[in-house]
């Protein structure tokens, strides 16, 4: 294990930091988002200029980027820099057309979680398995001589974010279209969105392909002129589309996994509703779920040391984009600001032998596995929007019912 030095601010210096200690670890040359900013200031300031009126007309819009209505805070979202409590308070008051329609997105994204904390690892599986063909398990990518997969891939390399429609079109065109597995397109988002999570990127893919939903998402030509006007008009096959007709519906076999129906509580995989305390902390533990200024084991000991580790063994299997390197050096840049802050590159099992941690739990099933052999002094409940039940979780209209 190896401690890290302090980061200088701002990007040159998040990004310098990035190309010295992990460029090992990156599948690309280093280079932070081109929109976004890590740390709280950067996620205060895009929730306090986000206003909710128009949601719901504008959320699919892809170009031009002006009338764009997606709030673009899931980066700020995914690193715990905002809670979607946060969010949900943030657009009351709103148009209630808009506030509804922005509120059951945020609710879908608590779905996810749901049901990540429920499979874990199965939800690489999802509802239906693609029957699968040998040429599926070759790495593939998106065919970029068209326009509007140019457009969408490039804006992916570049921000490390995608509007929720382009995410539909690459996801539809990669597995409906090409009938490649959704798993291999789901890692190529996974390594770059800064908002990339297991729970959520593996439900949207899911959804579109048609493997946890009913019906898969027919990506053509018709919703790029509809929502992007004017780019087939820049692409070499304006005349002759490759899209131009519905797909055609993929065949899948069907499998239901036992546990997304009722079961007699919730997973462990939740996590405790209140604060389990055994003794004083010597330092707080920060995980890549919960970096902000809120974050319940920071809140409660902000005068403790504070450690964050970037997992080696980990991102060395996952082999993310830089900017996502670049994205949480910013933020931890900024946290160290204002708190004694440790950086580590290593195994957090050995940066945190022989040390009591506070730490907030996280609702995914690898915390179980990372956390169990280090001393955790004080467990903090995770911040959920809405509390997991043992209710069914089949659908997301089930989930609705079971959590209301």
């Amino acid at each position: 294990m190896t401690r890290l030095p302090k980061v200088d601010p701002g990007r040159a210096g998040a990004e310098a930091f990035v190309e010295a200690h992990f460029a090992h670890l990156v599948c690309d040359d280093v280079m932070g988002s081109k929109r976004f900013r890590g740390g709280q200031t950067a996620a205060d300031s895009a929730l306090a200029s986000f206003d909710v009126a128009g949601y719901a007309s504008r959320r699919n819009e892809v170009l031009p980027v002006e009338l764009r209505g997606a709030s673009a805070l899931s980066p700020y979202i995914r690193h715990g820099l905002l809670t979607l409590g946060d969010v949900w308070e943030h657009v009351g008051g709103g148009p209630s057309k808009d506030v509804q329609k922005y509120r059951d997105e945020l609710l879908w994204q608590e779905y996810s979680r749901h049901v990540y904390a429920r499979l874990g690892g199965r939800t690489a599986t999802g509802l239906r398995h693609e029957m699968a063909t040998d040429a599926q398990w070759a790495r593939r990518e998106w065919d970029r001589s068209m326009a509007c997969i140019d457009f969408v891939v490039t804006e992916l390399e570049d921000d490390g974010w995608l509007v929720n429609q382009t995410r539909m079109w690459l996801a539809s065109q990669w597995s409906v279209r090409d009938g490649w597995r959704w798993q291999d397109g789901e890692d190529e988002f996974f390594r770059h969105l800064l908002d990339g999570s297991r729970a959520a990127n593996r439900l949207g893919w899911q959804w579109t392909t048609g493997v946890g939903s009913s019906k898969p998402y027919g990506f053509s030509k018709w919703q790029v002129d509809k929502r992007a006007p004017g780019l087939c008009q820049q692409c070499e096959y304006r005349d002759a589309c490759p899209i131009d007709q519905w797909p055609d519906d993929p065949e899948f076999t069907t499998t239901t996994p036992v546990e997304l129906g009722r079961v007699d509580a919730p997973p462990a995989a939740a996590g405790p509703s209140v604060v389990e305390r055994q003794a004083d902390p010597d330092v707080v533990w920060l995980t890549a779920e919960s970096l902000g200024v809120n974050d319940p084991a920071l809140a409660a000991n902000p005068t403790v040391p504070v450690v964050f580790v970037f997992d080696e063994p980990l991102l060395r299997r996952l082999k993310l984009s830089s900017k996502r390197f670049v994205f949480l050096t910013e933020t931890l840049a900024e946290l160290g600001r204002s708190h004694e802050l440790e950086l580590h590159l290593g195994s957090p099992n050995e940066v945190l032998a022989d040390r009591l941690v506070s730490v907030t739990h996280a609702p995914v099933p690898g915390f179980a596995k990372v956390s169990r052999p280090i001393s955790v002094a004080e467990l903090h409940p995770w911040p959920w929007l809405r509390q997991p039940t043992g209710g069914s979780i089949r659908s997301f209209s089930a989930w609705r019912k079971s959590v209301r």
